[in-house]
C-alpha cells in the first residue's frame, strides 16, 4: 500500500543517516562546550554571590545529565529544566579574554531532553546564543543540526498531513507534549525519595563525626563558630577539619590568637570583611599559619576599619554602615577597607549637607559592581561606590521613609520565618529544613505556607533544601525549589 511504501522510505532514510553520522565523543563534548563554561564558570562570579550558587548547582545537574547520556544501553530520560547566569559579551571585543563586560550577565533557562551528546551540546549553546560553528571542526556531522534552536534531530521534516494521513506520531509535536508537563513535587519526591534515603543513610557515620570534630575543635581552639562558604559534601568537610586537627597539634602556639573568632574553610586564606580566619581548601598548613601569625595585624586593620565605618556614617547623617555575608560578595578584609577609604574620602571632599543623627536607624552596604543606588527588600540603602554624591543624597533623602518601613517589615518577616521553618520541621518530622542563601525570606515563607498545606509522609528524617530547582545531593539531602508546583 502506498503508507507502507512511504514508511519503508522514511526507515530508509533514517538508518542511511545513522549510519553517515558520527556520535559525539565525551571529549568532543567539553570541547565544544568550553565556550559555555567560559560563560558561566563560577569562578567568574565571584562578586556575584547568588548567581555563582546557582550556576555551580546547575553544572551539577548538567554534569550528570551528559554523564548518564554516555552510559550504554541508558534509556530513562526525563526533561531536565537548568538555569544559568551567562555573562555577557561586549559587542565589539575580538579578544575572548576580554569579550565580557565586568559585570553585566544574564539569566539563561532551558531544558534538556536530548538523548545525544551532539543535539544536548547544541542545545545548550543555542540556548545561551553561543555560536556552534567550532563544532564543524571535531568532524562531526551536524548537518541537521545547523537551525539555531533545533531540537529535532531528523534528516527531513515533513509536513503535518503526512502524520495524519498516515496515523505516525509527529516528534516534534511529542516533544511539545513532554516540555509542557511540569515537574510536580509529588512526582519527583515518588522517584527520588529512595536514592535520598539511600545516600543519606551511607552519609550518618560521617555527618556524625562531623558534628564531633567541629564540636572538639570549637572547644579546644575557643571558636565563636566553624563555617564553610560553599556547599562542600560532608566528606570533604570531614577533611578539612581533620587538616585543622592535625596543625593544632603540630604548632600549638599559633592558634592563641583564633580565640573567640569565627573560621570559614573558602576558596582563599585571610581575614574577610566580616572578621572572620578564612582557611583556604586549597592553601598547605604553611599558609593557613602564615594567616594564624598575622592575626594581630589583622586585628589592627579591623581597628581602622571601624573608624571608617564611623566617619562614613557621620558625615551621612548617622546611617549605619554594614557588611552582609549573605548578599555581598566575600571580599577580604583589606579590600573592604580600601573600598572604605576610597568611598570616605569622596564623601569627605563633596561635604553633604546631611544633618546630623537624622538617619539614624537606617543601614547601607557599599558595593563595587553597581552603578545606580537601589533600596533592599530589606531596608537596607545599596550604594555604588562610583555614585555621585549629590545623588546619593537625593536618594536617600527620597527613600528614607520607605528604607525605615522595609526595616520594620524585615522583622517581622524574619520571626514569621523562623515560625514557619519550626513548624514544617515538626509537621513533617525533618531532621533540618533549610534554604540557599539565595532564597529570599519571601520566597522561602511563601514555600513553607504551600509545604504545610500537603501531606508528606516522603520527608520523615529527611534533609529539605529550599532551592531554585529539584535535585538530590551527594549525602541525601533533598533540594526542592521555592516555588514548587
Amino acid at each position: 500500500t502506498f503508507c507502507y511504501f512511504i514508511r519503508l522510505c522514511l526507515e530508509k532514510i533514517l538508518l542511511q543517516c545513522i549510519l553517515q553520522s558520527r556520535t559525539l565523543s565525551g571529549a568532543d563534548a567539553i570541547n565544544a562546550l568550553r565556550p559555555f563554561y567560559f560563560a558561566v564558570h563560577p569562578d567568574f562570579f565571584g562578586q556575584h554571590p547568588k548567581e555563582r550558587e546557582v550556576n555551580e548547582n546547575s553544572l551539577k545537574r548538567l554534569n550528570g545529565y551528559l554523564e548518564n547520556l554516555q552510559k550504554p544501553g541508558f534509556r530513562s530520560f526525563k526533561p531536565t529544566q537548568l538555569t544559568f547566569y551567562v555573562r555577557e559579551r561586549e559587542p565589539n571585543s575580538s579578544n575572548v579574554q576580554e569579550s565580557f563586560s565586568a559585570s553585566g550577565f544574564r539569566a539563561v533557562s532551558f531544558t534538556l531532553h536530548t538523548r545525544d551528546l551532539l543535539s544536548t551540546v547544541l542545545d545548550i549553546l543555542n540556548s545561551c546564543s553561543l555560536s556552534t560553528e567550532h563544532i564543524q571542526s571535531l568532524n562531526v556531522n551536524s548537518q541537521p543540526h545547523k537551525e539555531a534552536k533545533s531540537t529535532v534531530n531528523r534528516p527531513i521534516k515533513w509536513d503535518k498531513t503526512y502524520y495524519s494521513f498516515t496515523g505516525f506520531k509527529d516528534p516534534e509535536e511529542e516533544l511539545e507534549q513532554a516540555q509542557r508537563v511540569e515537574t510536580t513535587l509529588i512526582s519527583w519526591l515518588d522517584d527520588n525519595e529512595a536514592s535520598a534515603v539511600k545516600k543519606l543513610k551511607k552519609s550518618l557515620p560521617l555527618r556524625k563525626e562531623l558534628e564531633r570534630l567541629k564540636f572538639e575543635l570549637s572547644h579546644q581552639l575557643q571558636l565563636s563558630d566553624i563555617r564553610w562558604q560553599r556547599s562542600w559534601g560532608i566528606a570533604h568537610r570531614c577533611s578539612q577539619l581533620h587538616s585543622l586537627g592535625r596543625l593544632v597539634q603540630q604548632r600549638p602556639e599559633v592558634l592563641r590568637n583564633v580565640k573567640g573568632r569565627t573560621v570559614v574553610f573558602t576558596d582563599r586564606s585571610g581575614m574577610s570583611a566580616a572578621g572572620h580566619v578564612m582557611l583556604g581548601t586549597m592553601d598547605v598548613h604553611h599558609h593557613w599559619t602564615k594567616i594564624f601569625e598575622r592575626l594581630p595585624n589583622y586585628y589592627k586593620l579591623q581597628k581602622r576599619l571601624l573608624f571608617l565605618e564611623d566617619r562614613i556614617s557621620q558625615l551621612l547623617g548617622g546611617i549605619q554602615v554594614i557588611y552582609i555575608e549573605e548578599l555581598q560578595p566575600l571580599l577580604t578584609l583589606e579590600e573592604y577597607y580600601e573600598t572604605l577609604d576610597s568611598f570616605y574620602n569622596k564623601l569627605r571632599d563633596s561635604r553633604l549637607p546631611f544633618h546630623p543623627r537624622s538617619l539614624r536607624g537606617l543601614q547601607m552596604i557599599l558595593e563595587s559592581d553597581r552603578y545606580a543606588p537601589s533600596l533592599h527588600e530589606f531596608g537596607h540603602f545599596m550604594i555604588p561606590t562610583v555614585c555621585d554624591p549629590a545623588t546619593l543624597q537625593w536618594f536617600i533623602f527620597a527613600k528614607a521613609q520607605e528604607a525605615r518601613e522595609n526595616l520594620k517589615r524585615k522583622e517581622e518577616m524574619m520571626i514569621t520565618e523562623k515560625e514557619l521553618i519550626d513548624t514544617s520541621t515538626e509537621k513533617f518530622s525533618l531532621d533540618r529544613l533549610y534554604k540557599e542563601p539565595s532564597v529570599s525570606s519571601a520566597q522561602m515563607i511563601d514555600c513553607c505556607k504551600r509545604l504545610l498545606e500537603e501531606s508528606l509522609p516522603y520527608l520523615q528524617g529527611m534533609h529539605l533544601c529550599i532551592s531554585h530547582f529539584y535535585s538530590v545531593l551527594q549525602d541525601g539531602d533533598l533540594c526542592i525549589p521555592w516555588n514548587w508546583k
